[in-house]
C-alpha cells in the first residue's frame, strides 16, 4: 500500500500542481477575495470531488467507455461555465468599489468539478493505472485512493489560492484591482479556451 501511494502521488502532483481550469479558478478568487473567500467553493469542488471519484473507483459510473458526445457535452459546457466565471471577474472593479464580483459557493465549487473534463479523465486514468483488476471489489482500496487524490488536489488547490492572494495584495489600489480582475478573467478565459480546443 505504502508503495503504490507513493507511485500515486507522483502521478497526481505534475496533474494537480499545473495550471487548469480548477487551479485557475482558486488562483482567480484567491486574487479577488482572499484565501477565507475561498473555502465555500472548495468545500463544494472535494466534496464533489470525493463523492464523483468514490463512485467511478467503485465501478457505478461507465466513464471508461465515454462516448465521445457525452466528453464533448462536459468540454463545452464546461468551457461555457468558466467563460462565464471569466465574464464575472472581467466586469468587477476594484476590491474598495461599487461594483463587487460575486464571491464563490459551495455550488459553484461543486459544478466546476462536475463540468472539468479534465478531472474527469484524471480520475479514469488514475483508476485504470492504480486499481487491480481485482480492485472493484476492494472499496478499501478505492477509498484509500480517493482520499489520497482529494486530499492532494485540496493542497494543490490551497497553494494556487494563496499564489492568487498574495499577487493581489499588491495590486489594492482601484487601477491595481482593475488590472488584477482583467488579468484572472483573462487568465479563465483562456483556460475556458483550451478546454474547448482538447
Amino acid at each position: 500500500m505504502f508503495e503504490m501511494t507513493i507511485a500515486l502521488l507522483l502521478f497526481l502532483v505534475p496533474l494537480a500542481y499545473s495550471p487548469g481550469p480548477g487551479n485557475m479558478f482558486f488562483a482567480a478568487i484567491g486574487g479577488r477575495f482572499g484565501l477565507r473567500a475561498s473555502v465555500p467553493a472548495t468545500i463544494g469542488y472535494h466534496l464533489a470531488t470525493f463523492i464523483v471519484t468514490a463512485a467511478v473507483g467503485l465501478g457505478f459510473s461507465g466513464l471508461a467507455t465515454l462516448s465521445p458526445v457525452l466528453f464533448d457535452l462536459l468540454r463545452y459546457g464546461g468551457a461555457a461555465y468558466v467563460f462565464w466565471l471569466a465574464w464575472g471577474f472581467l466586469r468587477a472593479g476594484a476590491t474598495t468599489g461599487t461594483t463587487e464580483a460575486r464571491q464563490a459557493s459551495v455550488v459553484d465549487g461543486a459544478i466546476l468539478l462536475l463540468l472539468n473534463p479534465k478531472a474527469w479523465l484524471i480520475i479514469a486514468l488514475m483508476f485504470t493505472q492504480f486499481l487491480p483488476g481485482s480492485g472493484v471489489n476492494d472499496p478499501a482500496l478505492v477509498v484509500w485512493i480517493t482520499v489520497v487524490f482529494t486530499l492532494n488536489n485540496l493542497l494543490a488547490f490551497t497553494v494556487w489560492t494563496l499564489a492568487g492572494d498574495l499577487l493581489a495584495r499588491r495590486f489594492r489600489s482601484a487601477s491595481g484591482a482593475r488590472r488584477m480582475n482583467i488579468f484572472f478573467g483573462g487568465m479563465l478565459a483562456a483556460v475556458a479556451v483550451w478546454m474547448l480546443l482538447r
